[in-house]
């Protein structure tokens, strides 16, 4: 499904949190050696973002951080909610509570970067499988959270390319009218 992980590292410490254990542990693993893994967030409990979540707690013995509002294959040791600060090293990720694809969707923003989860991708909000209620609930998310930063954060979503806040924002009227 060509997910996207990420690996927030600190350059100072190599204290690093691991963003979503999608698919494939032993490439994430492979693609995150030398650095000192000290936590996963997920940024929701879809099942194309938990598959190799088993795999990699087992190896790596780390807590799991994610949103109360999702089930996960694995128990959950930190429960993270909105405006809440997850340290890596000499860095700290603020967690955005951002409802809407799933119940328990979040972001993580990162001074001027922000991992969107499937809250946000270029083009528009994630899935909301024809839902009002959902729909209305991200579009929400989207407007009073993440069109609030600053037009040059980078968005990085949980499935191809990344963009810009303000690559996107001029589309928000444009998503409301079709409705997804």
């Amino acid at each position: 499904m060509e997910n996207n992980v990420y690996l927030l590292e600190c350059p100072e410490t190599h204290d690093a949190l691991l963003v979503d254990g999608c698919f494939e542990p032993e490439k994430i693993l492979d693609a995150c050696e030398g650095a000192n893994i000290v936590g996963i967030v997920q940024t929701h409990g879809h099942a194309d973002h938990v598959q190799a979540l088993p795999s990699l707690v087992e190896r790596l013995g780390v807590p799991i951080y994610a949103h109360e509002g999702e089930d996960y294959p694995v128990a959950v040791n930190r429960k993270i909610s909105d405006g809440d600060t997850i340290h890596f090293g000499d860095r700290e990720a603020q967690v955005l509570f951002t409802p809407g694809h799933t119940d328990g969707g979040v972001c993580l923003l990162i001074g001027e970067h922000l991992i969107s989860g499937d809250t946000l991708f270029p083009g528009g909000p994630g899935n909301t499988w024809g839902s009002k209620e959902a729909f209305a609930r991200i579009i929400e998310a989207i407007e009073t959270k993440l069109f609030t930063l600053p037009d040059a954060t980078r968005v990085y979503p949980g499935h191809g390319d990344d963009t810009t806040i303000g690559v996107e924002k001029p589309h928000l009227e444009e998503w409301r009218e079709r409705g997804w």
